[in-house]
């Protein structure tokens, strides 16, 4: 009997082994077919029921080095970042310091137009449905947008005198939005927005490596990014070539795969915030004049989609060269993220590995 069973668990671990190895290989064919060893490239991390099923990096992380992307690398993960200046403002809420009611005029005074800033509400930056454009004129002073911070990128749109469309009727992206929120975060902490974040999230994530843009580039440890110029040659795309890429509140986080899962065993752990305002972010935020022709699909900060009918709670983010994918799937316990140095398709390679993983019968 004793025999019979050990046989048993050696055929056991060996189909299992070869379960495994089978599925590299076909998440690295796929890998393999956007990603170039010699070239810019990107760093994925798969989990499946807590535990990680693949990690790997491809190509390099600075052309002029060669140094190659491991799971260890850091990037600019772009808006993505915007989830963390939304827990720093759900902290705030939790802790009674401010309420999402709250008008954006508590906060700023200065506003030119009082009544569209006593109108405009902190849960409409939270989801991008505020109605205030985006007023800065980019294009026009890149050379002063190259160094421009969250202040000086917040400031334009405190001269609006007109809405886009009534508060929480319908959904335009913001990126200043967040710049705002950062500043609020300053001004009900005392503190810089970034340390703040770096206290109340990094550390009981135990994201060691990861860091938020407060003046220059951080001078080592991250990868560069890249485009491809007219003369298909790498032309790299980063903070001293992208404007607003010091305006850090909206995309200023430098972080890893690895430590992005870090990031979301502690939403799911409620290291940092308790677990209602933790569900909060992560269902559909309630709009009852809602207008646009499309369902919201906006949490507080983070985005509810469908996808090969999966139910998908995630962020992108894009920022110079840099361009990330962040995915939660609920249902399945399942978490996905892809980090690159230079622009890649990253909505087909996300399709492509979730077709793999079904065949694998792991989504």
């Amino acid at each position: 009997m004793k025999y019979y069973l050990t046989i048993f668990i050696l055929v056991s671990i060996t189909a299992h082994s070869q379960s495994k190895a089978m599925l590299n290989t076909s998440l690295d064919s796929v890998f393999q077919t956007f990603f170039n060893s010699a070239e810019p490239g990107g760093a994925v991390l798969i989990v499946k029921d807590g535990k990680v099923i693949y990690q790997k990096g491809f190509g390099v992380a600075d052309i002029s080095t060669h140094e190659p992307i491991t799971t260890k690398t850091l990037f600019n993960i772009g808006s993505i970042s915007k989830t963390f200046v939304a827990y720093g403002i759900l902290k705030l809420a939790q802790q009674g310091k401010l309420l999402l009611d709250d008008p954006l005029f508590k906060y700023f005074p200065d506003f030119k137009n009082r009544a569209i800033a006593e109108k405009v509400k902190l849960y409409h930056l939270l989801t991008h449905t505020s109605g205030i454009p985006d007023s800065r004129k980019v294009d026009q002073q890149k050379e002063f947008y190259l160094t421009a911070k969250d202040e000086e990128n917040f400031a334009p749109l405190k001269q609006t005198d007109t809405l886009e469309f009534e508060p929480g009727t319908k959904y335009k992206y913001s990126n200043p939005a967040f710049n705002g929120l950062a500043l609020i975060i300053e001004k009900l902490t005392g503190q810089k927005w970034q340390d703040y974040i770096s206290n109340l999230i990094f550390k009981p994530a135990g994201m060691t490596s990861s860091t938020i843009t407060d003046g220059p580039h951080p001078a080592s440890g991250v990868s560069h990014a890249y485009v491809l110029n007219d003369k298909k040659e790498f032309a790299e795309l980063d903070y001293g070539e992208e404007p607003t890429f010091a305006a850090a509140g909206n995309g200023g986080v430098w972080s890893s795969v690895e430590e992005l899962w870090k990031y979301e065993q502690a939403i799911q752990q409620h290291l940092f915030l308790d677990s209602n305002w933790i569900k909060k972010s992560r269902v559909l935020y309630p709009f009852p004049a809602w207008k646009d022709q499309q369902a919201s699909g906006l949490g507080l900060s983070w985005f509810l989609t469908k996808e090969q009918e999966l139910d998908l709670i995630g962020h992108t983010g894009s920022q110079g060269g840099f361009i990330s994918d962040y995915l939660w799937v609920p249902e399945k316990n399942f978490f996905y993220v892809l980090l690159c140095n230079i622009p890649k398709p990253i909505r087909d390679i996300r399709s492509k590995i979730f077709q793999v993983l079904k065949n694998n019968k792991l989504l």
